[in-house]
């Protein structure tokens, strides 16, 4: 079974960036895609980054050109780079394994503890 584990999170300024990281342990087998998802204080969790095996990467449009996700070869971690960093993007934000099913991800991995991002002056 796949676990993860979130950190890099923490308390930044506007316009600051952060990295998180996400360590993977277990059968990685079980997919062979990433995500990063967040979730702000009382709303949803939204998916925001996600990289397929081949390096392809999609991101939602509040973050596109900001943050970039990427992972090391052999699916042990996954990082998310954040720069420019906006009080919209104070979140829990949680990392997957997963699957595609067309333009569809799925995530397949256990949920982690997540880690906390404030954005704030």
């Amino acid at each position: 079974q796949v676990r993860v584990v979130e950190s890099g999170g923490g308390l930044v300024q506007p316009g600051e960036s952060l990295t998180l990281s996400c360590r993977v342990s277990g059968t990685t087998s079980m997919g062979n895609a990433a995500g990063w998802y967040r979730q702000p204080p009382g709303k949803q969790r939204e998916l925001v980054a996600t990289i397929r095996a081949g390096g392809n990467t999609h991101y939602a449009d509040s973050v596109k050109g900001r943050f970039t996700i990427s992972r090391d070869v052999a699916w042990s971690a996954v990082y998310l780079q954040m720069n420019s960093l906006k009080p919209d993007d104070t979140a829990d934000y949680y990392c997957t394994l997963g699957t595609f099913t067309g333009a569809t991800y799925y995530p397949a991995s256990r949920w982690g503890q997540g880690t906390q991002v404030t954005v704030s002056s």
